[in-house]
This record gives structure tokens, sequence and C-alpha cells, in this order.
């Protein structure tokens, strides 16, 4: 065999191989007796065809064959041959094998990129600090009391505001025929609530109880419905009556009330709830802090380290990251083509975003290698007993759920990641700031 490597760009490499004409009949040879120990063929006994009879019949099909098992052998030993490390699919070019001619084949494809660490010590990276906030406390109090809250009557005679609970009927009507699923009949919708498009609610602020009215808008563009998108509608609207909601008042009481039916025999206060919301505040606050300093750490070492990005992976984790938004947006009621149009607005951001995570991926394995960093089993187990610690599930079914190679590797660059992450942070010029300032550094 014999081979040679092109370098056809930075990162794009063709490896050429000669196979000798004497191997390549090897393997025909190797290949036409197999099929004469299985081929029934008429006139002959199993396994007694004559070998030119093989030949006429099944010369095509094993030129695949030969093809194949030359390139899977001969290629691997190519690579190894030239200490290639091949970070994408190959895509290869060959003619059809001759058993009297040597065969040729070349691969095209990208190889990993080096790696220099540069400057990963000392990274200078702001980190928001976590302040109570006593407003984001109260505003989930507001709607424990509002989950609670009952309707009554408004009695009194004035027009319809915002927080109220309207009491309608409504008919909706395009280029004056009824709009179909548009109509409703003593409706109830909270003013304020975004339950309908926008004007709507709107629109009833100011009506009083019994007043009927005409409301013209246009659907929003893009809309959930694509035939609706952006098309003028007209509702013929009623005022039925309306409603107030009632909150409960925040005390020792309605507290125990309310908390006793998931912790049954416990008495709760004010107080107590207070403290047990201010502790997921702080938890869920905190592991959003510390996300937040992970991502600006690592955009910062790639900044300082920058490496070319291979543009199979790049392709690869772009559309990854597309496919991952487009679930998230079709669960919110994304059409198809609305989607189609968001994802070419922002194809530039899911390219970046995806070349900055590939890059953070080379420099994380750089930085782990360097250290002795890289995962090992007491830390695989570690991970295994403290997700079966969170999640109430058993040891044995975590593990047995990161057994599949995918999601064994993702828990594994997981663990290798946050080890690395530590390393750096402790070598790091870390700068605590406020929320407010870490928003404007941003912007």
């Amino acid at each position: 065999m014999k081979s040679t490597l092109e370098k056809v760009g930075t990162l794009q490499r063709k490896l050429n191989v000669q196979i000798p004409a004497t191997a390549v009949a090897t393997e025909f040879d190797a290949i036409f007796k197999d099929i004469q120990k299985q081929a029934n063929i008429k006139g002959f006994r199993q396994g007694k065809a004559p070998i030119a009879t093989i030949k006429s019949i099944y010369g095509d099909r094993v030129k695949s064959d030969v093809t194949q098992n030359l390139i899977q052998k001969y290629y691997s030993t190519a690579l190894r041959e030239h200490s290639l490390e091949p970070i994408s699919y190959p895509e290869f070019e060959f003619d059809a094998p001759d058993a009297q001619k040597d065969f040729t084949f070349s691969a095209n494809f990208e190889i990993k990129p080096e790696v220099n660490l540069k400057k990963y010590e000392g990274l200078v990276v702001e980190k928001e600090k976590y302040e109570t906030d006593e407003q984001h406390l109260n505003q989930i109090l507001d709607n424990i009391r509002a989950s609670k809250a009952e309707l009554v009557p408004v009695l009194e005679d004035r027009p319809a505001k915002l927080g109220d609970v309207a009491v309608l009927d409504f008919d909706g009507y395009m280029n004056g025929a009824p709009l179909e699923g548009g109509a409703g009949k003593d409706h109830n919708l909270e003013l304020g609530a975004k339950q309908f498009i926008e004007g709507f609610e709107e629109g009833i602020v100011g009506m009083k109880v019994g007043a009927e009215k005409t409301i013209s808008l246009k659907f929003p563009d893009p809309y959930a419905s694509p035939e609706l998108a952006g098309k003028p509608v007209d509702f013929k609207v009623k005022l039925n009556s309306l409603k107030a909601k009632r909150l409960p008042e925040l005390t020792d009481d309605f507290v125990n009330q309310m908390m006793g039916q998931s912790e049954p025999g416990k008495t709760h206060t004010v107080a107590s709830l207070k403290e047990t919301i201010q502790k997921d505040i702080e938890q869920s606050e905190k592991k959003r802090i510390d996300t937040d300093f992970k991502n600006r750490l690592l955009k910062k070492l790639v900044e300082e380290n920058p490496v070319e990005v291979p543009n199979a992976l790049m392709q690869e984790q772009k559309q990854a990251l597309i496919a991952d938004m487009k679930k998230k947006m079709q669960e919110q009621g994304m059409g198809e083509g609305d989607f189609a149009q968001y994802a070419e607005k922002w194809n530039t951001d899911f390219e970046n975003t995806a070349k900055d995570m590939i890059q953070s991926g080379f420099l994380v394995d750089a930085v782990a290698k360097k250290y002795d960093l890289i995962w090992n089993d007491a830390d695989f187990d570690a991970k295994m007993q403290e997700y079966a610690k969170q999640t109430g599930i058993e040891e044995t079914r975590i593990r047995e759920f990161y057994s599949k190679p995918e999601q064994q590797q993702r828990v594994t660059y997981m663990i290798t990641e946050e080890k690395v992450i530590k390393h750096l942070t402790e070598k790091a010029k870390v700068k605590e700031v406020s929320k407010a300032d870490i928003k404007n550094a941003q912007n």
C-alpha cells in the first residue's frame, strides 16, 4: 500500500491511497469463494459451482463488496501511517475495482485543530453579586394570594378596568363573514392577562356593563394560524357583567391552611413561608449566577485562546441548536413557516454560538489534559449518587439511563468541564458587580 497526504486547507486533508493489484485480486478471490460455498445455482450442487460461473453471475455485486472491504481496511491503516485523527466523516472518491489493476481511492476530511493554550490563568471575569430582592419575594407572595383569589361581582356603576374579569359575548368577523372559532358566550376574560390578540382587552377597558361596541384589530404577524397572520378582524362585543378578584389576606391562618394541604401536621406561618420562598429564590438565583459566570468565563477563555473551528463540526452544532430552538418555539405555538423566517433572521447568531461552543470544548479538553482534570470512575459514581439524591430516583435506574453511550458522553464531559471551571475560577481575577452593571456591560 502507498499513501500520500494533501493539505487542502488549514484543517482540510485529502488522503490518497493506492492498493497493489495482488491485494485487490486476493480480496476478489476471497469474496468469490465465500459466495461459491453458499450459492445455489441450477445444475450444480451447493458449493460446487465453478468459480468462473460464480464470477459471471456475481461480478457486479462483488465489486461493491471489494470496494467496501478495501477502503475499510486500508483507510484506517493509512490514517495510522500519517498519525491522523479525522474530526469529520470522510468523503471517498474511487473508481470501480479491477482484479487485474491497482485500486486507488481518496478520502477528504477535516482534522482536529491544534490547540495552543496561551492565556488561561488570571482571566479577568465579572460575576454578578447575589443580592436579596424584596420585590421578587413580594411578587411571589402576591402570586400565591392571586392563585387563591375569589371572584366577586362588581356592584358599583363604573367602567371596566385592567385587572377586572369581564363576562362578555363576542363575535368575530373577517370581511363581513363570521370568523371560524371567533365567537364566545358569557366568556370570562381577565383584562390585562393578554389572553386575546393585542388590542382586544384594551378595547374592553372603559366599557360599562350592558354596553356594546365593535373592536377593529389586526392579527399579529407572525401568528399561530398563518392564514390569519396580519389580517384585519372586527369583534362585536357586549359586556354582560364585571367581576373583581378578591385576594385573601396574608395571615398565619391563611398560610397554615394552604401549606397544610401538602405538609399536614406541621404548623406554618407567614414568616416560615417567607423563609422558604427566600431560600428557593436564593438557590435558584445562585444557580443562574453560576451558570452565567461559567458562560462568561468560557467566553473569555475563547477570546484569549482562539481555535480554528472545523466547518463540519460547526454545521453539526448549528443544526443541533436550531433543532433545539425549533422544538421550544413550536411548543409555544410557532408554525413551521414562521420558524423558518426566525432561523434565517438569526442565522449568524446560531453560527457564532456554535463556534463558541466548539472552541470552548476544545479548550476545556486541553486544560483538562494539561492538569489531569479528566473525569474518572470515582467522579462518575459521585455524580450518579448526586443525581439520585436530587431526583429521588433509585441510583440503579439513574445508572441504567447513563449507561447509554450518548448520555454517558454528555455527563462525563460535564464532569470534566466542572473540574476545569473550578480550576480556572481559582486562578481567575473575579470581580463581583451588581446585576444592573452586568446587564449594562452586556448591552
